[in-house]
């Protein structure tokens, strides 16, 4: 198959960000082409049982059409009675949003990208060729997942990072050791102990966590600040972004689910807070348990290390900007992007959690994903006009 489509915009990824502004090109009569697994991530590498943090405000329409309300009241569900928001309710809305907006999705992937004639042609997955005038590229968070340097002397198989362990079953009867003190290592625990552990540790540097109902109205303000004032998070003074930062630092990461309790009240669950890990050792084989030392000199016993230790940018990582990442200029590990999510690259645009150190950490959640697609969409309105 080596059919070759011509486009306007070619929009790489279909989870939130790419499905929002894939939905306002179209109804901006953008023509546009999207390619990706349908919300992949969210489907792939969430686990069964996993509940949300945000409420059902929180949607994907750049119009406030089609949003999780809209969704709800559609499906006879009440917002008050959908709280906390299972993962499946919120992947039914994206279906249900792509086919209220006639998001038609190419489900494969995108091999490579090259410039060609002053615009781009992507090489997909099945043989065929995308060129376009515009690329904007909605990298998921999958390709970006931390490990800490230790990790790499664990026996292989043995480790994993939370967002590719989302099944649990083998684990009914096993040791786990959770490296990470935010809410996945929490949820982990708590669905790990669920489907049978023998024991679950809880290792973390920081301090115990607050479990608590968090507002996240907050975000409305920032989300609207930079929809309104043009470079709104640059012209922050450090001091401001600080606090921007700790603000949602405390809310998303220092305070955790109020359900989670409940869940976590268990002799198999065990916390280690303002503890680390020092040492592993154990048998190199699948089985045999591991032997790991922790800083306050205590022994855990092991059969399998998740890490819930987060994602750090660099995107050298993804794999179909390899042909252009030379041109993409970076900083911290993140591109350097301009007000319309703008590369380096005249005509490739990245958004999502690539965006945040240009346009605040509140950029990387879905919240701002319909913002995105507005501030995208204007910036290229005023380029095709």
């Amino acid at each position: 198959m080596n059919d070759i489509t011509s486009t306007n915009m070619l929009v790489v990824g279909a989870g939130p960000f790419g499905l929002s502004a894939a939905a306002l090109a179209r109804e901006q009569g953008v023509d546009t082409v999207t390619v990706g697994r349908p919300m992949g991530f969210w489907r792939e590498r969430m686990p069964d049982g996993m509940l949300l943090r945000s409420g059902p405000g929180w949607h994907l329409d750049a119009t406030g059409e089609h949003t999780l309300r809209a969704y709800l009241h559609d499906r006879h569900l009440t917002p008050g009675g959908s709280e906390p928001i299972p993962l499946g309710v919120f992947l039914d809305y994206a279906d249900w949003f792509r086919a209220a907006k006639a998001i038609e999705v190419r489900e494969e992937l995108v091999t490579g990208i090259a410039r060609r004639d002053g615009g781009f042609e992507a090489r997909l997955s099945g043989g065929g060729r995308v060129r376009s005038d515009v690329v904007l590229a909605a990298p998921g968070v999958g390709y970006f997942a931390s490990l800490p340097d230790w990790a790499s002397g664990v026996p292989s198989g043995r480790v994993a990072h939370s967002s590719d362990l989302v099944s649990f079953d083998a684990l009914a009867g096993r040791r786990v050791l959770i490296v990470g003190g935010r809410q996945s290592a929490y949820e982990w625990a708590a669905l790990i102990g669920e489907h049978g552990a023998e024991r679950v540790d809880i290792v973390h540097r920081h301090p115990a966590p607050r479990f608590a109902a968090v507002s996240w109205d907050f975000f409305d303000d920032y989300v609207e600040s930079t929809l309104r004032v043009e470079g709104w998070w640059r012209r922050l003074t450090a001091t401001e972004r600080t606090a921007v930062v700790a603000r949602c630092r405390q809310a998303g990461r220092a305070t955790l689910e109020p359900w989670l309790p409940a869940r976590l009240d268990s002799s198999a669950v065990h916390v280690w807070p303002r503890c680390e890990v020092v040492g592993v050792a154990g048998d190199a084989g699948a089985e045999g348990r591991l032997d790991i030392a922790l800083s306050n000199g205590e022994t855990l016993e092991a059969d399998r290390i998740v890490f819930a230790t987060g994602y750090a940018p660099d995107l050298s990582r993804v794999p179909y900007l390899a042909g252009l990442r030379d041109r993409i200029a970076t900083r911290n590990g993140f591109p350097v992007l301009d007000e319309s999510f703008g590369t380096t690259v005249p005509g490739l645009h990245l958004t999502g959690f690539a965006a945040t150190q240009d346009f605040g950490p509140f950029f990387g959640f879905v919240k701002a994903a319909p913002a995105a697609s507005t501030l995208l969409l204007r910036a290229l309105r005023s380029r095709w006009e």
